[in-house]
């Protein structure tokens, strides 16, 4: 059989010649087993060609196996499935009175393809959404089954993996008590006059903080704030409140996102900018993301706005959010409290391609991280030296996958070998 796969956005297109999706653990580790090359496609939310298998490597997909998702209410733990998506997973979690610590912009996304590229929500306190896995299960190069807990030397490695050790069959997450969100959107938050002190309040005045803007002028057009309800209700007194509901893109409609003008509801309706029920948009657009220390998050946003010229014409929207530092040897926040630029760009690659690197220059005194799933070109060499851990990463692929099965360009190349 013969199909076309492509990811969400359309960009990019597998040279593999069939999308495989096993059933089971046996007919799984039976495919791994008898390939010579091996990626995993998650929810197709990446933009580059980091599961790109290579025109004689195997593509699939875990989406077939059953959707386990069992949750532990007195261990305040859930292990889920390998091709459960965020959505599901928090209204079954929300059912046992339990919570994710946090949720991306997108509901959408698997949980296994979200944590192993580094995807993250925004929060001062919170982690990447990696912070909460507690074990991963694997299916390794040789067919078997293999699980690294905290507590493992090699659980840090394990996690944000790029898919470079096995197949992720299964995660076990960390939950909280259940808890409700009301969220406060703010507009025109002016960059002038926005020092260190002042930015790092901001992003502390909630549990949940984005900024956005399309850098047509100087400063932020929309502030969103996501208020746990437990927690004390600060005055914002940097910005007006929005007087209609708004779409972190100007112009679009706001009836895909979360609700708004402080209507208290669960964490997992609130948390995401966008309901799962909707399609968040059809696709047509690029994405890049670069995270550095929060220490050069003013210095960093007044490079940008000193090149917006170049970047807003193919420029939808642009989102700033914090990240808490974690452990994850390849995780974009590793070791460090991070901010994260995200840019969400037209579905012009030939456009956009010029504009990165002009971004990326302005970028480079500020050690900057790109998101492992969104569009960048900064030079592998670069990368591999902003990374203390890729070494002990390294070796840890050499361990579970000696012939570099789960390997392919994008990651060899990362890698260095």
């Amino acid at each position: 059989m013969t199909e076309t796969v492509t990811n969400w956005a359309g960009n990019i297109t597998y040279s593999a010649k069939e999308l495989h999706r096993p059933y089971s653990l046996g007919t799984l580790g039976a495919l791994v087993a008898g390939s010579a090359k091996v990626r995993v496609l998650g929810s197709g939310h990446s933009f580059n060609e980091i599961a790109e298998p290579g025109a004689e490597g195997v593509l699939l997909t875990v989406a077939g196996f059953p959707p386990v998702i069992d949750v532990d209410s007195a261990a305040r733990t859930v292990r889920v499935g390998g091709g459960v998506r965020y959505a599901e997973l928090a209204r079954a979690v929300y059912a046992h009175g339990l919570a994710l610590p946090n949720m991306a912009s997108l509901p959408h996304i698997s949980v296994a393809g979200s944590v192993a590229t580094g995807t993250h929500g925004s929060g001062v306190g919170n982690g990447a959404l990696a912070a909460a896995v507690r074990e991963v299960e694997l299916v390794v190069a040789d067919g078997s089954a293999v699980t690294i807990g905290r507590g493992d030397a090699r659980f840090d490695g394990a996690v944000t993996s790029l898919g470079a050790l096995g197949v992720v069959t299964a995660l076990t997450l960390d939950l909280a008590p259940s808890f409700d969100v009301e969220q406060h959107v703010f507009t025109e938050l002016p960059l002038d006059g926005l020092d260190f002190e002042t930015f790092e309040t901001v992003m502390a005045s909630a549990y949940s903080v984005s900024l956005f803007t399309d850098w047509r002028g100087p400063g932020f057009g929309q502030v969103w704030l996501k208020r746990r309800v437990d927690q004390p209700l600060g005055r914002f007194p940097w910005a007006a409140p929005a007087t209609e509901k708004m779409h972190p893109v100007p112009g679009m409609p706001a009836v895909n996102c979360t609700e708004q003008f402080g209507v208290p509801g669960p964490w997992h309706e609130r948390l995401p900018h966008f309901r799962a029920e909707f399609t968040p948009s059809s696709g047509a657009e690029l994405q890049s993301e670069y995270l550095l220390p929060r220490s050069y998050a003013v210095d960093a946003l007044h490079a940008i706005d000193g090149i917006r010229e170049t970047v807003a014409p193919v420029l939808q929207t642009c989102e700033v959010r914090t990240v808490a530092a974690d452990d994850q040897w390849l995780s974009p926040s590793y070791g460090r409290d991070t901010v994260a630029l995200h840019f969400t760009w037209v579905e012009d690659m030939a456009a956009v391609l010029p504009v990165v690197r002009r971004l990326e220059a302005a970028l480079d005194d500020f050690d900057a991280r790109p998101h492992w799933g969104k569009v960048f070109v900064v030079p592998a060499e670069v990368l591999r030296g902003r990374y203390p851990r890729l070494g002990d990463f390294r070796a840890l692929a050499r361990e579970l996958d000696p012939a570099g099965k789960f390997t392919n360009a994008f990651v060899r190349e990362i890698l260095g070998d």
